[in-house]
């Protein structure tokens, strides 16, 4: 498991446009503050995972945020020494970003356009948080973390977007990983001096003002650089062991749900995948193990795609050069981040080749079939066949026999293997629905519902599109919340997500 939250890490860093490891050396000298601090045993296991999955709910909402600010990687990018924490902070660093990318003329209108801007940055941080204590749950993490990462974004003065907790009623991992965070952008930036002076400033305002002190104190030591690998050093001071089993899939499965949650578009493509690719593994008669290293491949196949900003993914229109070469970027970036882990580079190289194609064609390496083994092959095949079966910007989801169709061309082509196409066709013809009735309660109405805000619908599209009224489309989207025990649209999506309820009842399970 530490090896999982620790690859999230990474993940993130691609997300928030930070240069990788960022992650890794906030946990290093939060554990390092945790013992000057005194803090015991499981307490600084909890500061490990919440130096680690702090971000992980970053992906949330990532199509309403990018509506905004654009290019949302770069934003998050340039907010690494804002006081994120305090809405006037965050709301001049946003008009700032707004008129550096929009011009005057362009940000007086998306100012105007955003008439609730204080109430939709409020919804979008507890959109964060609550899905951050969702993957935690996901990851099998305690509640003592899961409510960590709930409370990841409040300050010691209270005076924060939610304003939920004050003082010590924030978790102390929460407290810990805050100035730890904050000294080590600043220590890059201008070295301990620097990070002492800002730590300072904040304390009593952001930071507990006793860790603030402390942390400024000892500076120069908490902040030394480590001895060798930086991997090393975090991994090192982890808790616990390895994974297997149904917890290790439960692991992926968080994984798969942090990347799908980066567009509408692709929710719940990576557990689809998965559950066709296992389905046709044993299809074509590969052994169990075989067909569960597809399975766990196919969950973790497109963690890369976070690195790519929402406003590329979700374009209706072709794709600049630039665009398209940040695209085919994608695969690459989801190996660096399995590859670094010992226990998850096997999975890294199958995963990493689900655009790849028998006759080169494809991408980020473009090797042919001597390359690719049959599990990568396999894995293609079922993303191909997954990915045509959703809807995109640029095109609605295809029909079941268009679906086999173009399968069956590109294999004749030679670009997929003509094997694995069959076997994926095979099992998304043979698979049994799972039934959806009755999951924490939820009636056929509301799975409907359910189902059209995961896509992203607007409460006026799903009355639009269900034929009736906004208020009662209010209603039922206010019951389901309720039902599942959210009170976000991103948290709802990372639920339906889970228990496979994305896809409507006339889909098939491709």
């Amino acid at each position: 498991m530490p090896e999982i939250v620790a690859a999230l890490s990474l993940a993130t860093d691609l997300a928030l446009g930070q240069p990788l490891e960022s992650g890794l050396a906030v946990c290093r000298v939060a554990l390092a503050l945790a013992e000057e601090a005194g803090l015991d045993e499981a307490e600084r296991e909890r500061v490990y995972h919440v130096a680690l999955l702090r971000h992980v709910g970053c992906t949330a909402e990532n199509q309403s945020f990018a509506e905004i600010v654009g290019d949302d990687v770069v934003f998050r990018a340039g907010a690494a020494t804002v006081e994120t924490t305090s809405p006037r902070a965050l709301g001049a660093y946003m008009v700032g970003h707004l008129f550096r990318t929009h011009g005057l003329v362009g940000t007086a209108a998306k100012l105007a356009a955003m008439a609730s801007a204080r109430d939709r940055l409020q919804q979008a941080v507890l959109a964060v948080c609550e899905v951050g204590e969702m993957l935690a749950a996901h990851l099998g993490l305690g509640p003592e973390v899961q409510r960590a990462l709930l409370l990841v974004n409040e300050r010691w003065d209270g005076r924060s977007f939610l304003k939920r907790v004050r003082g010590e009623e924030v978790p102390i991992g929460v407290r810990v990983v805050q100035i730890a965070e904050c000294a080590t952008v600043y220590d890059a930036i201008g070295g301990p001096g620097a990070a002492a002076a800002v730590v300072r400033e904040r304390a009593g305002g952001a930071f507990d003002p006793r860790l603030a002190e402390l942390l400024a104190r000892r500076a120069e030591t908490l902040l030394a650089p480590a001895d060798g690998p930086l991997w090393d050093a975090v991994r090192a001071g982890a808790p616990g062991g390895a994974v297997g089993g149904e917890a290790l899939d439960g692991a992926l499965g968080a994984m798969a749900d942090f990347a799908d949650l980066k567009s509408p578009f692709t929710v719940g493509h990576s557990r689809g995948v998965a559950a066709l690719a296992e389905a046709a593994a044993h299809a074509a008669g590969m052994t169990e193990d075989d067909a569960v290293l597809v399975r766990r491949c196919a969950l973790v196949h497109d963690v890369g795609r976070v690195a790519v900003p929402s406003p590329i993914w979700e374009k209706p229109g072709p794709l600049t050069p630039d665009e398209w070469e940040r695209v085919r970027l994608h695969p690459y970036h989801g190996e660096r981040v399995l590859a670094r882990s010992p226990g998850l580079a096997r999975l890294a190289s199958i995963a990493s080749r689900h655009h790849e194609r028998c006759d080169g064609s494809g991408y980020h390496r473009g090797v042919d079939r001597g390359t690719l083994g049959p599990a990568a092959r396999l894995l293609a095949a079922a993303d191909a066949c997954r990915a045509m079966g959703e809807p995109r910007p640029h095109r609605p989801a295809l029909e079941p026999d268009a679906i086999a169709a173009e399968l069956r061309s590109q294999a004749r082509a030679g670009r997929l293997d003509g094997e694995a196409v069959d076997a994926v066709l095979s099992a998304a013809g043979q698979r049994p629905r799972r039934r959806r009735e009755h999951v924490s309660g939820l009636t056929a109405r509301e799975l409907e519902v359910l189902r059209l805000i995961a896509r992203g619908r607007s409460t006026k599209q799903v009355a639009a599109e269900l034929v009736i009224t906004p208020k009662t489309a209010d209603s039922h989207i206010q019951h389901i919340y309720a039902k599942i025990g959210v009170s976000t649209r991103a948290a709802a999506t990372v639920f339906a997500m889970r228990h496979g309820l994305v896809e409507s009842s006339g889909e098939l399970p491709m």
